[in-house]
């Protein structure tokens, strides 16, 4: 269900999402609002739940992650104790960036970083192939991301 919220919820949202630093008088200029009324509005927002988090967005080529990777993972067992390992196991593990649980062939594709090819290795080798709920893992290294955000389309 999604919950009702007015054109100026929406574009607080939209322009965190886009810089989360901005001040309740920065929001209040581009808003319309006064700085109090955008400080209300931004804390309820946050009190239910529509704001998650603020988060900084790290480069990872300049911090030594600049492999991306994505990873598909078939179960040895479908059942509700195997994929409940897998989801524990994914939880853990810092090199995943995403997980998403899939219809059709693949059970699972991960989006994995890593700093080089070696550490890709090791990170299925040594972590995914052994885990008693794995199966299948195919890989696949992303050559060029043409578009990556986690922006939602508010409008």
């Amino acid at each position: 269900m999604v919950a009702q919220i007015d054109q100026f919820d929406r574009k607080i949202l939209a322009l965190l999402q886009e810089d989360a630093r901005l001040t309740n008088g920065d929001l209040s200029e581009r808003v319309n609002l006064s700085p109090s009324q955008c400080s209300r509005r931004r804390q309820r927002l946050e009190d239910e739940g529509f704001i998650r988090a603020y988060r900084a967005v790290l480069d990872r080529d300049r911090l030594g992650f600049s492999l991306v990777n994505m990873v598909t993972v078939t179960l040895a067992t479908h059942n509700r104790d195997n994929a409940r390992r897998f989801a524990e196991l994914v939880s853990r593990l810092p090199e995943v960036q995403e997980a998403h649980a899939l219809t059709g062939e693949m059970d699972y594709i991960l989006k994995v970083i890593t700093p080089d090819l070696k550490s890709l290795a090791e990170f299925v080798n040594d972590v995914l192939l052994p885990h008693e709920s794995v199966q299948h893992v195919k890989t696949a290294i992303v050559l060029q991301t043409l578009k990556e955000s986690a922006a939602l389309p508010l409008g």
